[in-house]
């Protein structure tokens, strides 16, 4: 019921790599960091622990090898703090003492298993092929197991790997495999979840693009031929100069339109390739504007069309030339907001372009520069505070560098300031709520406060602070549910927030509100499956959570239900699992209702019937926990059926 994953780890996951290596290590940072996973994993448990919104934050910074022969001081802190370990495979990774050391380091804390790797170039194995040695892509200690003083044996292991080399995974498949192994679910489900998001809106969004793209050609050229003529007519200057002025309007309301809505459209898609065009038409129409039409409106129109290339740049994985359009985009807003010192939205303008660099720094893995461009951006907003406090754009931007500069000191180990600066986002959150009540965005940014505040709590094992955030969040998701009760993602997420909340509350010893909980979060999972019988993930859920509440129930004495609701999670499962076999959290969830079968069998005194049961969880445990031999919930799993299975062994 509780997470001991968050719990243990600063980083989830530690990225080693040749430096010759650096735009692929580049791009996968930022891959990682910024990759949102699918609202119905969010909240589950499975061997590993509880899954998380995000994948953040990830180390990937080495300088300090360069004045040492050993692994730093520093680097070795990240590593024992990091739940994964990422290796970027390539013949120059696989000549690298640094890569091999971390390797070697990560193996010897016992953590092999949570080793993932990603090819990037050269060929696996390779120094078993004759005279192709120098493609090998994998270090010696990879290929190798350690023995009992972690020194490397002739005896061979085979890596996880994801190939992202051309005709192989690609790109894009690659990050999906490393995803799925680090949250320990399957590959599937993450590929079909990428492809919904694209199919939803992909065909309407892209035809939109075109459109206005053309529109806004025709609209500027219009602009500057009535413009010209305008100049050559003179009896008909004022009306062509009013004509040309009404299609500059149109056209510039256009590029708005096109900076705006349609490029978050976009990028809800991943249609990276039309952004860039949008972007990039944006920026030939205001260069085909006279010197004499560079008005603050038309230089502000520049800027944010900088500021959008720059984060398709940043998408792409292209950071040098992201940072070269935030900082054109910066240059020109600086100026704005020191001419406009009263305007608050030339300054949130200025902020925003600033903390555009800082996150191109950050995914370079210069957090102090990044922790500067933030605090840069903050000072800049102070003036526009103490003029206009209750201003929400400055609000809004507040609470997001709050955020940033809170990851940066979780980062260097410091839980109390990042502690401190949730806070102060949560305050800001409730404020701008309090202004918008009706803003779906404000509130939900103001549930994730909470739902963060409730994870550094649990850091500080502080159970009393958690339930209390977990409750706020509990309280928002439902609201919005039903606002929008049509919408099953947001009940979906309401169900697993509830379903979080139980589990705390048992824990903290407040049995009967997490029972109550939990049986909320299992009659919601009853509904969703009822509305799409064939998603999976609503019958595992309500199956989970099922399992959870009899074992509650048993536990209070209320046995004939607790056994009627496990005989029915027992069947579900065992149907998913035999659907498909590789479903990794599916087997976890049937191994924990059979564990609960058995126990109910041995309180009506049906040892023989508990007997088959507990040996049914003990054939899928033992082969999942010889896989993950250091994985707490695995292994408290099949010492739980061992138990039981040891009280319902015949007596000789």
């Amino acid at each position: 019921m509780s997470n001991p994953t968050v719990a243990r780890f600063t980083y989830r996951a530690f990225i080693s790599y040749s430096h010759r290596d650096k735009a692929w290590a580049d791009w996968l940072h930022k891959a990682l960091e910024t990759y949102r996973v699918p609202s119905r994993l969010v909240g589950t448990t499975n061997a590993h622990g509880t899954i998380p919104r995000r994948l953040i934050p990830v180390f990937r910074d080495r300088e300090e090898l360069s004045s040492s022969p050993e692994l730093g001081t520093r680097i070795n802190e990240a590593l024992a703090q990091s739940e994964n370990l990422v290796v970027i495979c390539s013949p120059a990774s696989a000549d690298s003492h640094w890569v091999n050391q971390e390797v070697l380091a990560y193996k010897r804390i016992g953590r092999a298993a949570r080793i993932f790797c990603m090819i990037v170039d050269g060929e696996p194995n390779a120094t078993d092929l004759p005279g192709r040695a120098s493609e090998e892509c994998f270090c010696p200690a990879l290929r190798f197991v350690l023995d009992a003083n972690g020194q490397p044996t002739p005896e061979r292991t085979e890596p996880i790997a994801a190939d992202a080399r051309p005709g192989k995974d690609g790109k894009a498949n690659a990050k999906l495999k490393l995803i799925a192994g680090m949250l320990d679910v399957g590959f599937d489900a993450l590929k079909q979840r990428e492809q919904q998001r694209r199919v939803r809106r992909m065909t309407a969004i892209a035809a939109v693009a075109l459109v206005v793209m053309a529109v806004t050609i025709v609209l500027a050229i219009a602009a500057l031929v009535s413009r010209h003529r305008a100049v050559i007519a003179q009896h008909e200057a004022v009306v062509a100069k009013q004509a040309a002025q009404r299609r500059q309007k149109q056209a510039e309301d256009l590029v708005n339109f096109m900076l705006g809505n349609l490029n978050d459209k976009l990028a809800q898609v991943s249609r990276l390739d039309i952004m860039q065009s949008v972007d990039d038409k944006a920026m030939a129409y205001f260069q085909s504007l006279p010197n004499t039409d560079v008005t603050p409106k038309a230089l502000a129109q520049r800027a944010k069309a900088l500021e959008k290339i720059g984060s398709v740049r940043m998408d792409q994985g292209q950071l040098p030339a992201a940072l070269k359009a935030f900082r054109a985009s910066t240059r020109i807003s600086s100026e704005l907001a020191a001419k406009n010192p009263a305007d608050i939205e030339r300054q949130v303008a200025y902020s925003r372009t600033l903390a555009f660099i800082g996150m191109v720094h950050w995914s370079q893995g210069k957090p102090d520069a990044a922790l500067q461009d933030w605090e840069t951006a903050r000072k800049a907003l102070q003036p526009s505070l103490r003029r206009a406090p209750d201003a929400l754009p400055v609000l809004e931007q507040l609470t997001f560098l709050d955020d940033d500069i809170g990851h940066v000191l979780a980062a260097r180990g410091q839980p109390d300031a990042a502690v401190g600066l949730a806070q102060e986002r949560l305050r800001l959150d409730q404020k701008l709520v309090a202004a918008r009540p009706d803003n779906v965005e404000y509130k939900s940014d103001l549930g994730g406060a909470h739902n963060e505040l409730g994870r550094l709590a649990l850091q500080h094992g502080d159970l009393i602070s958690a339930i209390a955030e977990y409750h706020a969040d509990d309280a928002i998701e439902t609201s919005l549910s039903t606002r929008n009760p049509k919408d099953n993602d947001q009940r979906e997420i309401t169900m697993n927030v509830r379903a979080i909340l139980g589990r705390t509350l048992v824990l903290g010893g407040e049995v009967t509100t997490g029972m109550r909980d939990l049986q909320q979060a299992v009659e919601i999972a009853g509904q969703l499956t009822q509305v799409d019988a064939t998603q999976t993930s609503f019958q595992e859920h309500l199956a989970l959570y099922s399992t959870q509440l009899a074992r509650l129930q048993r536990l209070s004495g209320d046995l004939p239900t607790a056994r009627t609701s496990t005989a029915r999670s027992v069947r579900s499962l065992r149907a998913l699992v035999k659907k498909d076999p590789t479903n990794y959290i599916g087997q976890s969830y049937y191994t924990g209702a059979l564990t609960e079968q058995a126990a109910e069998s041995l309180a009506v005194n049906q040892p023989g019937a508990a007997h088959d049961q507990i040996q049914r969880a003990l054939q899928i445990l033992e082969p999942m926990l010889a896989k993950h031999p250091d994985d707490r919930e695995t292994l408290l799993a099949a010492t739980t059926a061992r138990l039981l299975s040891a009280e319902t062994d015949p007596e000789p």
